[in-house]
């Protein structure tokens, strides 16, 4: 039965992105399916927000569709066979004319659509300013490390799970198991890295894991660099990023200039001899100093700083993520991770969640007559809850402006509450990176303990859920604000199509 619900759900999208020969690529990351369009023009984005299954649409490199976590993964197979299907059938099909959008659809600017219209169009400045080249650059880093998640997850539930087993001394024979499970993947994570580099910087993508390889083989540690023994694993998966973007270049200069009866022999050869020679006797080093000082560097602003630090890196992370900057630190956590087995950062991050969605729920009570917003606020509160928090952003408190500020410091509450236990010595992280909210509890780990882990972590949550809602309850809205918004135009009128599963995202 679920089959059947999510092909039917990628049967009603397909039609809406302009049929299938409009669709020039497909893939998915934690929430949200993207495509790649031939005729943005043929996209219905009213009816696809109206679809039940649809959180919100959001417009970037791809056009994504919000379908949330689980969710997607099961559409995106059953989108990608409606598609393979369709074209194999009509094959010179030309795409679908987009219908015009319904009458209904036209909503003032004071209602969740005329809200989420003013989202899209914020959405659409900022990605504008956002197309610099180091921020394209820093997007294109994130390509390279979005598609380990799934894994990471994965095997950092099973280590927590085989953390307990082991502390309570329960199926002793299983540990070792769980922890070959949990330990597999990360002692060989430089090797995707330098693979899904290659891949995104346009060179061969087993020649970018060949040679990231190196870096974790066993027999690094007879070779000398720098007066001292290369240790294996040394300099992570930036050592590996590195090592792979220098051999996209050198295979680039190999299919330049190596005669094409020669190429297959020769491009190979070089690009793997050349890169890994530099890897060994440089990159590794200096990765590795590299990795170290982050490492250092992470552990000391909590332990010294860490109430002020919680409290900037929770208060800045929604600006951080619409400027685009946020996908700097996606290397910073899986390096944190490959050295101490979480990233202490993320639960910090993840209290900006929280103070959107406590901003949300005092947006709700402070509106009680504008009925569409307050459907779009229930609609879109469970995910926020999970930490899928686009939704409430760009469908609410940003369109709203002052909302937007008193999440801000809700989040900013929150992040101060877990520096500062962290700097009292309850120092803990998550295992894994992408979720958020209440969706990482599972991922939760730290040197003090499961029940004092997980207390914390759930108070800074409650901080960041309380003050986000005392700040937008209390300042969120001027006077003018509550007499133009605390209404619907026309209550009288037939609800949109879009007014009850409007959720406009933007942020990922």
């Amino acid at each position: 039965m679920s089959t059947d619900k999510n092909r039917a759900t990628a049967a009603a999208i397909l039609p809406l992105v302009g049929g299938p020969d409009n669709i020039s690529s497909i893939a998915h990351c934690m929430t949200r399916l993207r495509i790649g369009l031939h005729d943005r023009s043929l996209v219905q984005d009213e009816a696809l927000r109206a679809l039940p299954a649809v959180m919100g649409v959001v417009e970037d490199d791809t056009y994504q569709i919000v379908l949330g976590p689980g969710t997607v993964a099961r559409v995106t197979p059953e989108f990608e066979a409606l598609v393979e299907e369709a074209r194999a059938a009509a094959p010179a099909s030309a795409p679908a004319p987009a219908a015009a959008p319904p009458a209904a659809a036209a909503h003032a600017s004071l209602t969740a659509d005329g809200l989420a219209a003013q989202g899209a169009a914020l959405k659409q400045a900022q990605k504008a300013k956002n197309a610099t080249p180091f921020k394209l650059f820093l997007r294109r880093i994130a390509n390279i490390f979005v598609p380990l998640i799934p894994a990471l997850i994965g095997c950092g539930i099973i280590a927590g799970l085989n953390g307990v087993l082991m502390n309570m001394g329960w199926l002793p024979s299983i540990v070792p198991a769980l922890a070959a499970m949990a330990s597999g993947f990360m002692s060989l994570i430089a090797v995707f890295v330098g693979y899904n580099t290659a891949k995104e910087f346009g060179g061969t993508a087993i020649l970018g894991g060949a040679v990231a390889a190196i870096i974790v083989f066993p027999g690094v540690a007879k070779i000398d660099a720098f007066g001292q023994p290369l240790s294996p694993g040394q300099g992570g998966v930036l050592g590996a990023l590195a090592a792979a973007l220098l051999a996209v270049q050198v295979e680039k200069w190999c299919r330049k200039w190596v005669p094409e009866a020669l190429d297959v022999l020769v491009t190979p050869t070089l690009t793997v001899l050349i890169s890994g020679l530099v890897t060994l006797f440089g990159l590794m080093f200096l990765a590795g100093e590299a990795s170290a000082a982050i490492g250092t560097f992470a552990n000391w602003l909590l332990a010294t700083g860490g109430a002020f630090a919680g409290l900037v890196l929770g208060g800045l992370f929604l600006p951080l993520v619409m400027l685009g900057l946020h996908q700097a630190l996606i290397p910073i956590h899986t390096t944190l991770i490959e050295q101490s087995g979480y990233t202490v950062l993320l639960p910090i991050l993840a209290m900006a969640g929280a103070g959107q969605v406590g901003a949300a729920i005092a947006v709700y009570y402070r509106l009680p007559r504008n009925g569409s917003l307050r459907t779009t606020i229930k609609s879109a509160l469970p995910a926020g809850f999970l930490g899928v928090g686009e939704p409430l952003i760009y469908g609410v408190s940003l369109p709203l402006g002052r909302p937007f500020v008193t999440a801000c410091i809700g989040g900013a509450a929150g992040g101060a509450f877990i520096g500062l236990c962290n700097q009292l010595g309850t120092a803990f992280g998550s295992t894994a990176i992408g979720p958020s909210g209440w969706a990482l509890f599972p991922l939760l780990d730290g040197r003090s303990g499961m029940g004092v882990t997980i207390a914390v972590y759930a108070g800074g949550l409650a901080v960041g859920y309380l003050v986000g809602f005392a700040a937008t309850y209390f300042f969120g809205f001027t006077r003018q604000m509550l007499t133009d918004l605390n209404t619907d135009p026309d209550p009288a009128a037939p609800a949109s199509p879009t007014s009850e599963t409007d959720k406009e995202p933007a942020l990922a």
